[in-house]
């Protein structure tokens, strides 16, 4: 019974992996852990929850009205334009640009920063979570 349900849990997470590298889904477990320890009943990150997220506008640490869309674009598969310096940004989309998702330090930083500069506050593992997910999907 206890091995049956460890391969239940283990295929669980790997249908719920939405194709992370190694890496990053050992960081995506490890938020998981933290997002249940956060909230309770929590089960699964969810891309619909992750673009509410990043699309959402909010008065952010410079004064004006952003979004994570502001900087990155609707359409993740395309270039974005920093708000602020004018600087092209790559498509955040791994379909788009295969380097994205593929480092967790560079994940961990940009969305520490991001989360920083649109809510002011550094995200919650679920909206972490949900952002990541979000940001996979767009194909």
């Amino acid at each position: 019974m206890k091995k049956s349900f460890l391969l239940l849990f283990a295929f669980t997470l790997t249908v719920n992996a939405k194709g992370f590298n190694p890496q990053m889904q050992q960081y995506i477990n490890q938020l998981k852990s933290q997002a249940q320890k956060e909230k309770s009943g929590f089960t699964d990150f969810n891309a619909k929850r992750g673009q509410k997220i990043f699309t959402s506008v909010h008065i952010g640490k410079r004064g004006k009205n952003i979004s994570c869309s502001s900087c990155h674009s609707i359409n993740l598969q395309q270039t974005g334009k920093n708000i602020h310096t004018g600087k092209l940004i790559k498509p955040l989309s791994p379909f788009a640009n295969t380097k994205r998702l593929s480092k967790v330090k560079d994940v961990k930083k940009w969305l520490r920063r991001n989360f920083n500069d649109v809510y002011k506050r550094e995200g919650s593992a679920m909206e972490k979570g949900d952002v990541l997910y979000y940001i996979n999907s767009a194909k």
